[in-house]
């Protein structure tokens, strides 16, 4: 479940983003030197297809369960372990239940602990990034040794014991998961504020005086939340490859509630005898987790959709700039 790795790279790549704004600036407009409209890039056959397998995914768990008929826990006891086929295009498992409908349902449990674990990480990473970056001295000090800690506590097993205390649930575990994955939010943003804060934007915005809290909110946050947001797709693999951990642990869900993880669990003793049980909702994970990856480092390495939004202020200098070279 650990980023630390991850978070690193995305540091760097974040504060070398930022770096480069000024250059990006006067070439990623929609417009060229003539004044003429310049044709937008078409995305990658790759990023469309990963877009594409996320959107299915997600309105497959948001608009089958309102569908008649479907409940993921009712058993086809004529039908016990069935191969894929009409009626059940997955399968069933040793209770005939239906695998399709229980890998949607293991979908929205899923993504409900991604959804937790980015806003826990997104407000209490990026309130700490900003404080850390922006008061620098001891606060940076203070918080930079918090979140060592917390990084040096064995995540998994802490979530374990308090699942063990607390019982399982999503909001337990999408909190706990969230609260590990504030210090790598807490990381990227302090990287970015810490290059943002020596940018001629911002020492000008100090030197006429502006408040503190007006800079952070007017000139540091919309640098900071594109590339924060580029970060959480990260935050979301690990999420539910955490989430899908713990169920195969017996640390989710409890049975028959249905989890991609608990589900593996489950097919594991017939893999010999019916392999779809585990093959299908795995399949799934596999790919949502490989879509998510792939969409995060398309954003990462610089695509027109991250970058634009983090040059819209600073272009305001380039008029000035001109303006003296003629003079």
């Amino acid at each position: 479940m650990s980023t630390a790795e991850t978070t690193t790279a995305t540091a760097e790549s974040a504060a070398g983003s930022v770096k480069t704004v000024g250059n990006e600036a006067g070439t990623a407009g929609s417009t060229d030197t003539a004044g003429t409209p310049t044709a937008r890039r078409r995305p990658p056959a790759g990023v469309l297809a990963a877009a594409a397998w996320l959107a299915v995914v997600a309105l497959a768990a948001l608009l089958l369960p309102l569908l008649p008929g479907f409940d993921p826990l009712h058993g086809d006891f004529a039908h016990p372990s069935a191969a894929p086929g009409p009626g059940h295009w997955l399968g069933t498992d040793g209770s005939g239940r239906d695998i399709l409908q229980r890998t949607v349902a293991g979908a929205r449990a899923s993504f409900t602990v991604a959804a937790l674990t980015v806003l826990v990480g997104l407000l209490g990473g990026g309130a700490l990034g900003l404080a850390a970056g922006w008061f620098r001295g001891p606060v940076d000090k203070a918080i930079g040794f918090a979140t060592d800690l917390l990084m040096s506590v064995p995540s998994l097993i802490l979530v374990m014991i308090v699942v063990s205390m607390r019982g399982p649930g999503l909001t337990v575990i999408g909190g706990l998961i969230g609260l590990f994955t504030v210090p790598h939010f807490t990381r990227v943003v302090r990287a970015v504020v810490l290059s943002l804060a020596e940018r001629g934007f911002v020492q000008a915005a100090r030197m006429i005086g502006t408040a503190p809290l007006r800079i952070l909110r007017r000139e540091i946050v919309p640098h900071v939340l594109p590339i924060a947001l580029t970060f959480a797709f990260t935050a979301t693999t690990v999420a539910i490859v955490a989430e899908g951990s713990l169920s195969f642990l017996g640390f989710g869900l409890r049975p028959p509630e249905p989890s991609w993880g608990g589900i593996i669990a489950e097919g594991r003793t017939t893999l010999g005898s019916a392999p779809w049980i585990s093959l299908a909702p795995a399949a799934v994970l596999c790919l949502t987790v490989l879509a998510l990856n792939y969409l995060g480092e398309h954003l990462r390495s610089g695509a027109p959709a991250a970058a634009r939004p983090a040059v819209a202020k600073p272009t305001a200098a380039k008029p000035t700039a001109t303006k003296g070279a003629r003079g």
